[in-house]
């Protein structure tokens, strides 16, 4: 039987770690597990976070380290193993594409020994060619298998929009869309502010000059790497994505979030996996959508399916 309330994190590093917090921060587990080559990190995280959860505030969640066997009934499986772009590297997450991809063989080989219905949610960079990967090289059913894709940009999006307009972020509706790096671009088109058309924000909030598209689709694809550089990782942006995501699935909520899968046609795209609009609940992806996007936004999207194809194309 599958315990929903049962996460497997496979990845104990930086990434792991703080998404182990956030899911304990925001009760969504009632089990969760570590797995790591490095035994002793991953052992030291689960006991930090065990007990924390004995606090008055929290729910008591079993935290503890395991193996593959692990993954044998459980709800959702998170993928985060494997080295990221360091400090003074070059900034492009498809140099890492190898060393990953390989990682990612080695992790799906042993998933698929104990289960092929727990939820998938891959994070390890270049995110799109493991999402491709694990979704065509296995056994595995791919609705099961969800990439984060360009949700985090998305959330770093409406962050620089709403501090533009000074307004609350959740109220601007928009996508970044295509791959998570640097080809990934703005859907301008699909952009609002609590239904006030993008066209007309600037007149709406008495703005005197217009918005400098270009300067925040910039800061979009920079700030990652400025907070690499900065404090050395990141992880706080990409575990609260991973919540998200989480609770889109434990909740069943038919959420439509921008993540990564592989294309079956959508945009007269295949054979690569890239971020658009599709829906997800507690059986995975059931509905991708081909939000009416500008002729130069669909141009950017074939462009982010030939960047991913090339580092699929090396690997």
């Amino acid at each position: 039987m599958i315990n929903k309330g049962k996460i497997v994190i496979i990845g104990a590093s930086n990434v792991g770690s703080a998404i182990l917090g956030k899911i304990t921060d925001f009760q969504l587990a009632s089990e969760i597990v570590l797995i790591d080559i490095n035994a002793d990190k991953a052992k030291g995280e689960a006991l930090d976070a065990s007990h924390a959860t004995s606090c008055i505030y929290s729910t008591n969640i079993n935290v503890h380290t395991g193996t593959y066997k692990d993954c044998q009934n459980a709800g959702i499986i998170i993928i985060t193993a494997g080295p990221s772009i360091r400090p003074g590297e070059k900034p492009d997450r498809l140099i890492l594409a190898k060393t990953n991809t390989k990682i990612m063989n080695s992790i799906m080989t042993e998933i698929i020994k104990y289960t092929k219905d727990a939820m998938i949610i891959a994070i390890t960079n270049p995110l799109d060619v493991a999402t491709y990967y694990i979704s065509t090289h296995f056994d595995y059913p791919r609705e099961k298998i969800v990439g984060t894709g360009t949700m985090l940009e998305t959330f770093r999006f409406r962050r620089i929009l709403a501090d533009h307009y000074h307004v609350d972020p959740k109220n601007i509706h928009g996508y970044i869309l295509g791959e998570h790096g640097n080809s990934a671009f703005t859907a301008w088109s699909t952009v609002n502010i609590a239904g006030m058309p993008l066209e007309h924000l600037d007149d709406c909030f008495n703005f005197s000059q217009k918005i400098n598209r270009q300067a925040i689709e910039d800061a979009v694809v920079q700030v990652a790497y400025d907070i690499i550089n900065l404090k050395g990782w990141t992880n706080t942006g990409i575990a609260m994505v991973a919540c998200r995501f989480i609770k889109s699935i434990l909740y069943d909520e038919h959420t439509i979030l921008p993540m990564s899968a592989v294309l079956e046609g959508e945009y007269g795209i295949r054979g690569v996996a890239l971020s658009i609009p599709r829906m997800v609940c507690a059986e995975g992806i059931v509905k991708s959508f081909e939000v009416k996007l500008s002729s130069k936004e669909t141009n950017q999207l074939l462009e982010s399916a030939e960047s991913v194809r090339n580092a699929l194309s090396n690997i």
